[in-house]
């Protein structure tokens, strides 16, 4: 499986005992919906597939999981910090109304000042904010998605418009 054929839910935190049970922390929102027969980690930029045995899910966005061959922490420790996807085909739909800045995968994004940053190639949920990454002059930069920096989205041309805050792309650039 590619990249481009699945989406990122979240990540294993740490191991839990000694058995292979780690913990995954959430960072997609609809996770109780999601189906874990199997889960990709991102292993050095390929996704390997990990058969689960068990899973439990918790309200605080994450779960203790089991998976087929990790039955010691020792088998458990090369998948700490790794990222974890599903195939886009166990995606919950959403109503056509409902969007989401995660639906920005794919925009081109423009700054008003600046012009045409690029395609949108990755939006991450964090505790306080969604952010967008970007590859720009062949420098990958985030920027914060928030109400205060977008003018428009134009869902037809698969476009952002945005107004972002005069140096914040300086960070990045001036290396």
């Amino acid at each position: 499986m590619k990249h481009e054929e699945a989406f990122y839910v979240g990540y294993i935190t740490k191991t839990k005992g000694l058995k292979g049970e780690v913990q995954v922390f959430f960072e997609f929102d609809d996770y109780e919906q999601l189906d874990f027969d199997v889960v990709f980690a991102d292993m050095n930029g390929k996704l390997v597939p990990y058969f689960v045995a068990s899973a439990k899910l918790h309200p605080n966005k994450t779960g203790y999981f089991n998976f087929d061959d990790v039955d010691h922490i020792d088998k458990a420790q090369p998948l700490l910090k790794k990222k974890l996807y599903l195939p886009l085909s166990q995606m919950p739909e959403h109503d056509a109304d409902e969007f989401f800045y995660t639906d920005l995968k794919g925009f081109t994004a423009v700054d008003e000042t600046l012009g045409e940053l690029g395609e949108i190639l990755e939006v991450n949920e964090y505790p306080q904010q969604f952010v967008a990454t970007v590859m720009y002059r062949e420098t990958e930069i985030l920027f914060p998605l928030n109400e205060d920096f977008i003018v428009e989205i134009d869902d037809e041309e698969k476009v952002l418009n945005l107004d972002l805050p005069e140096g914040l792309l300086d960070i990045y650039l001036s290396n």
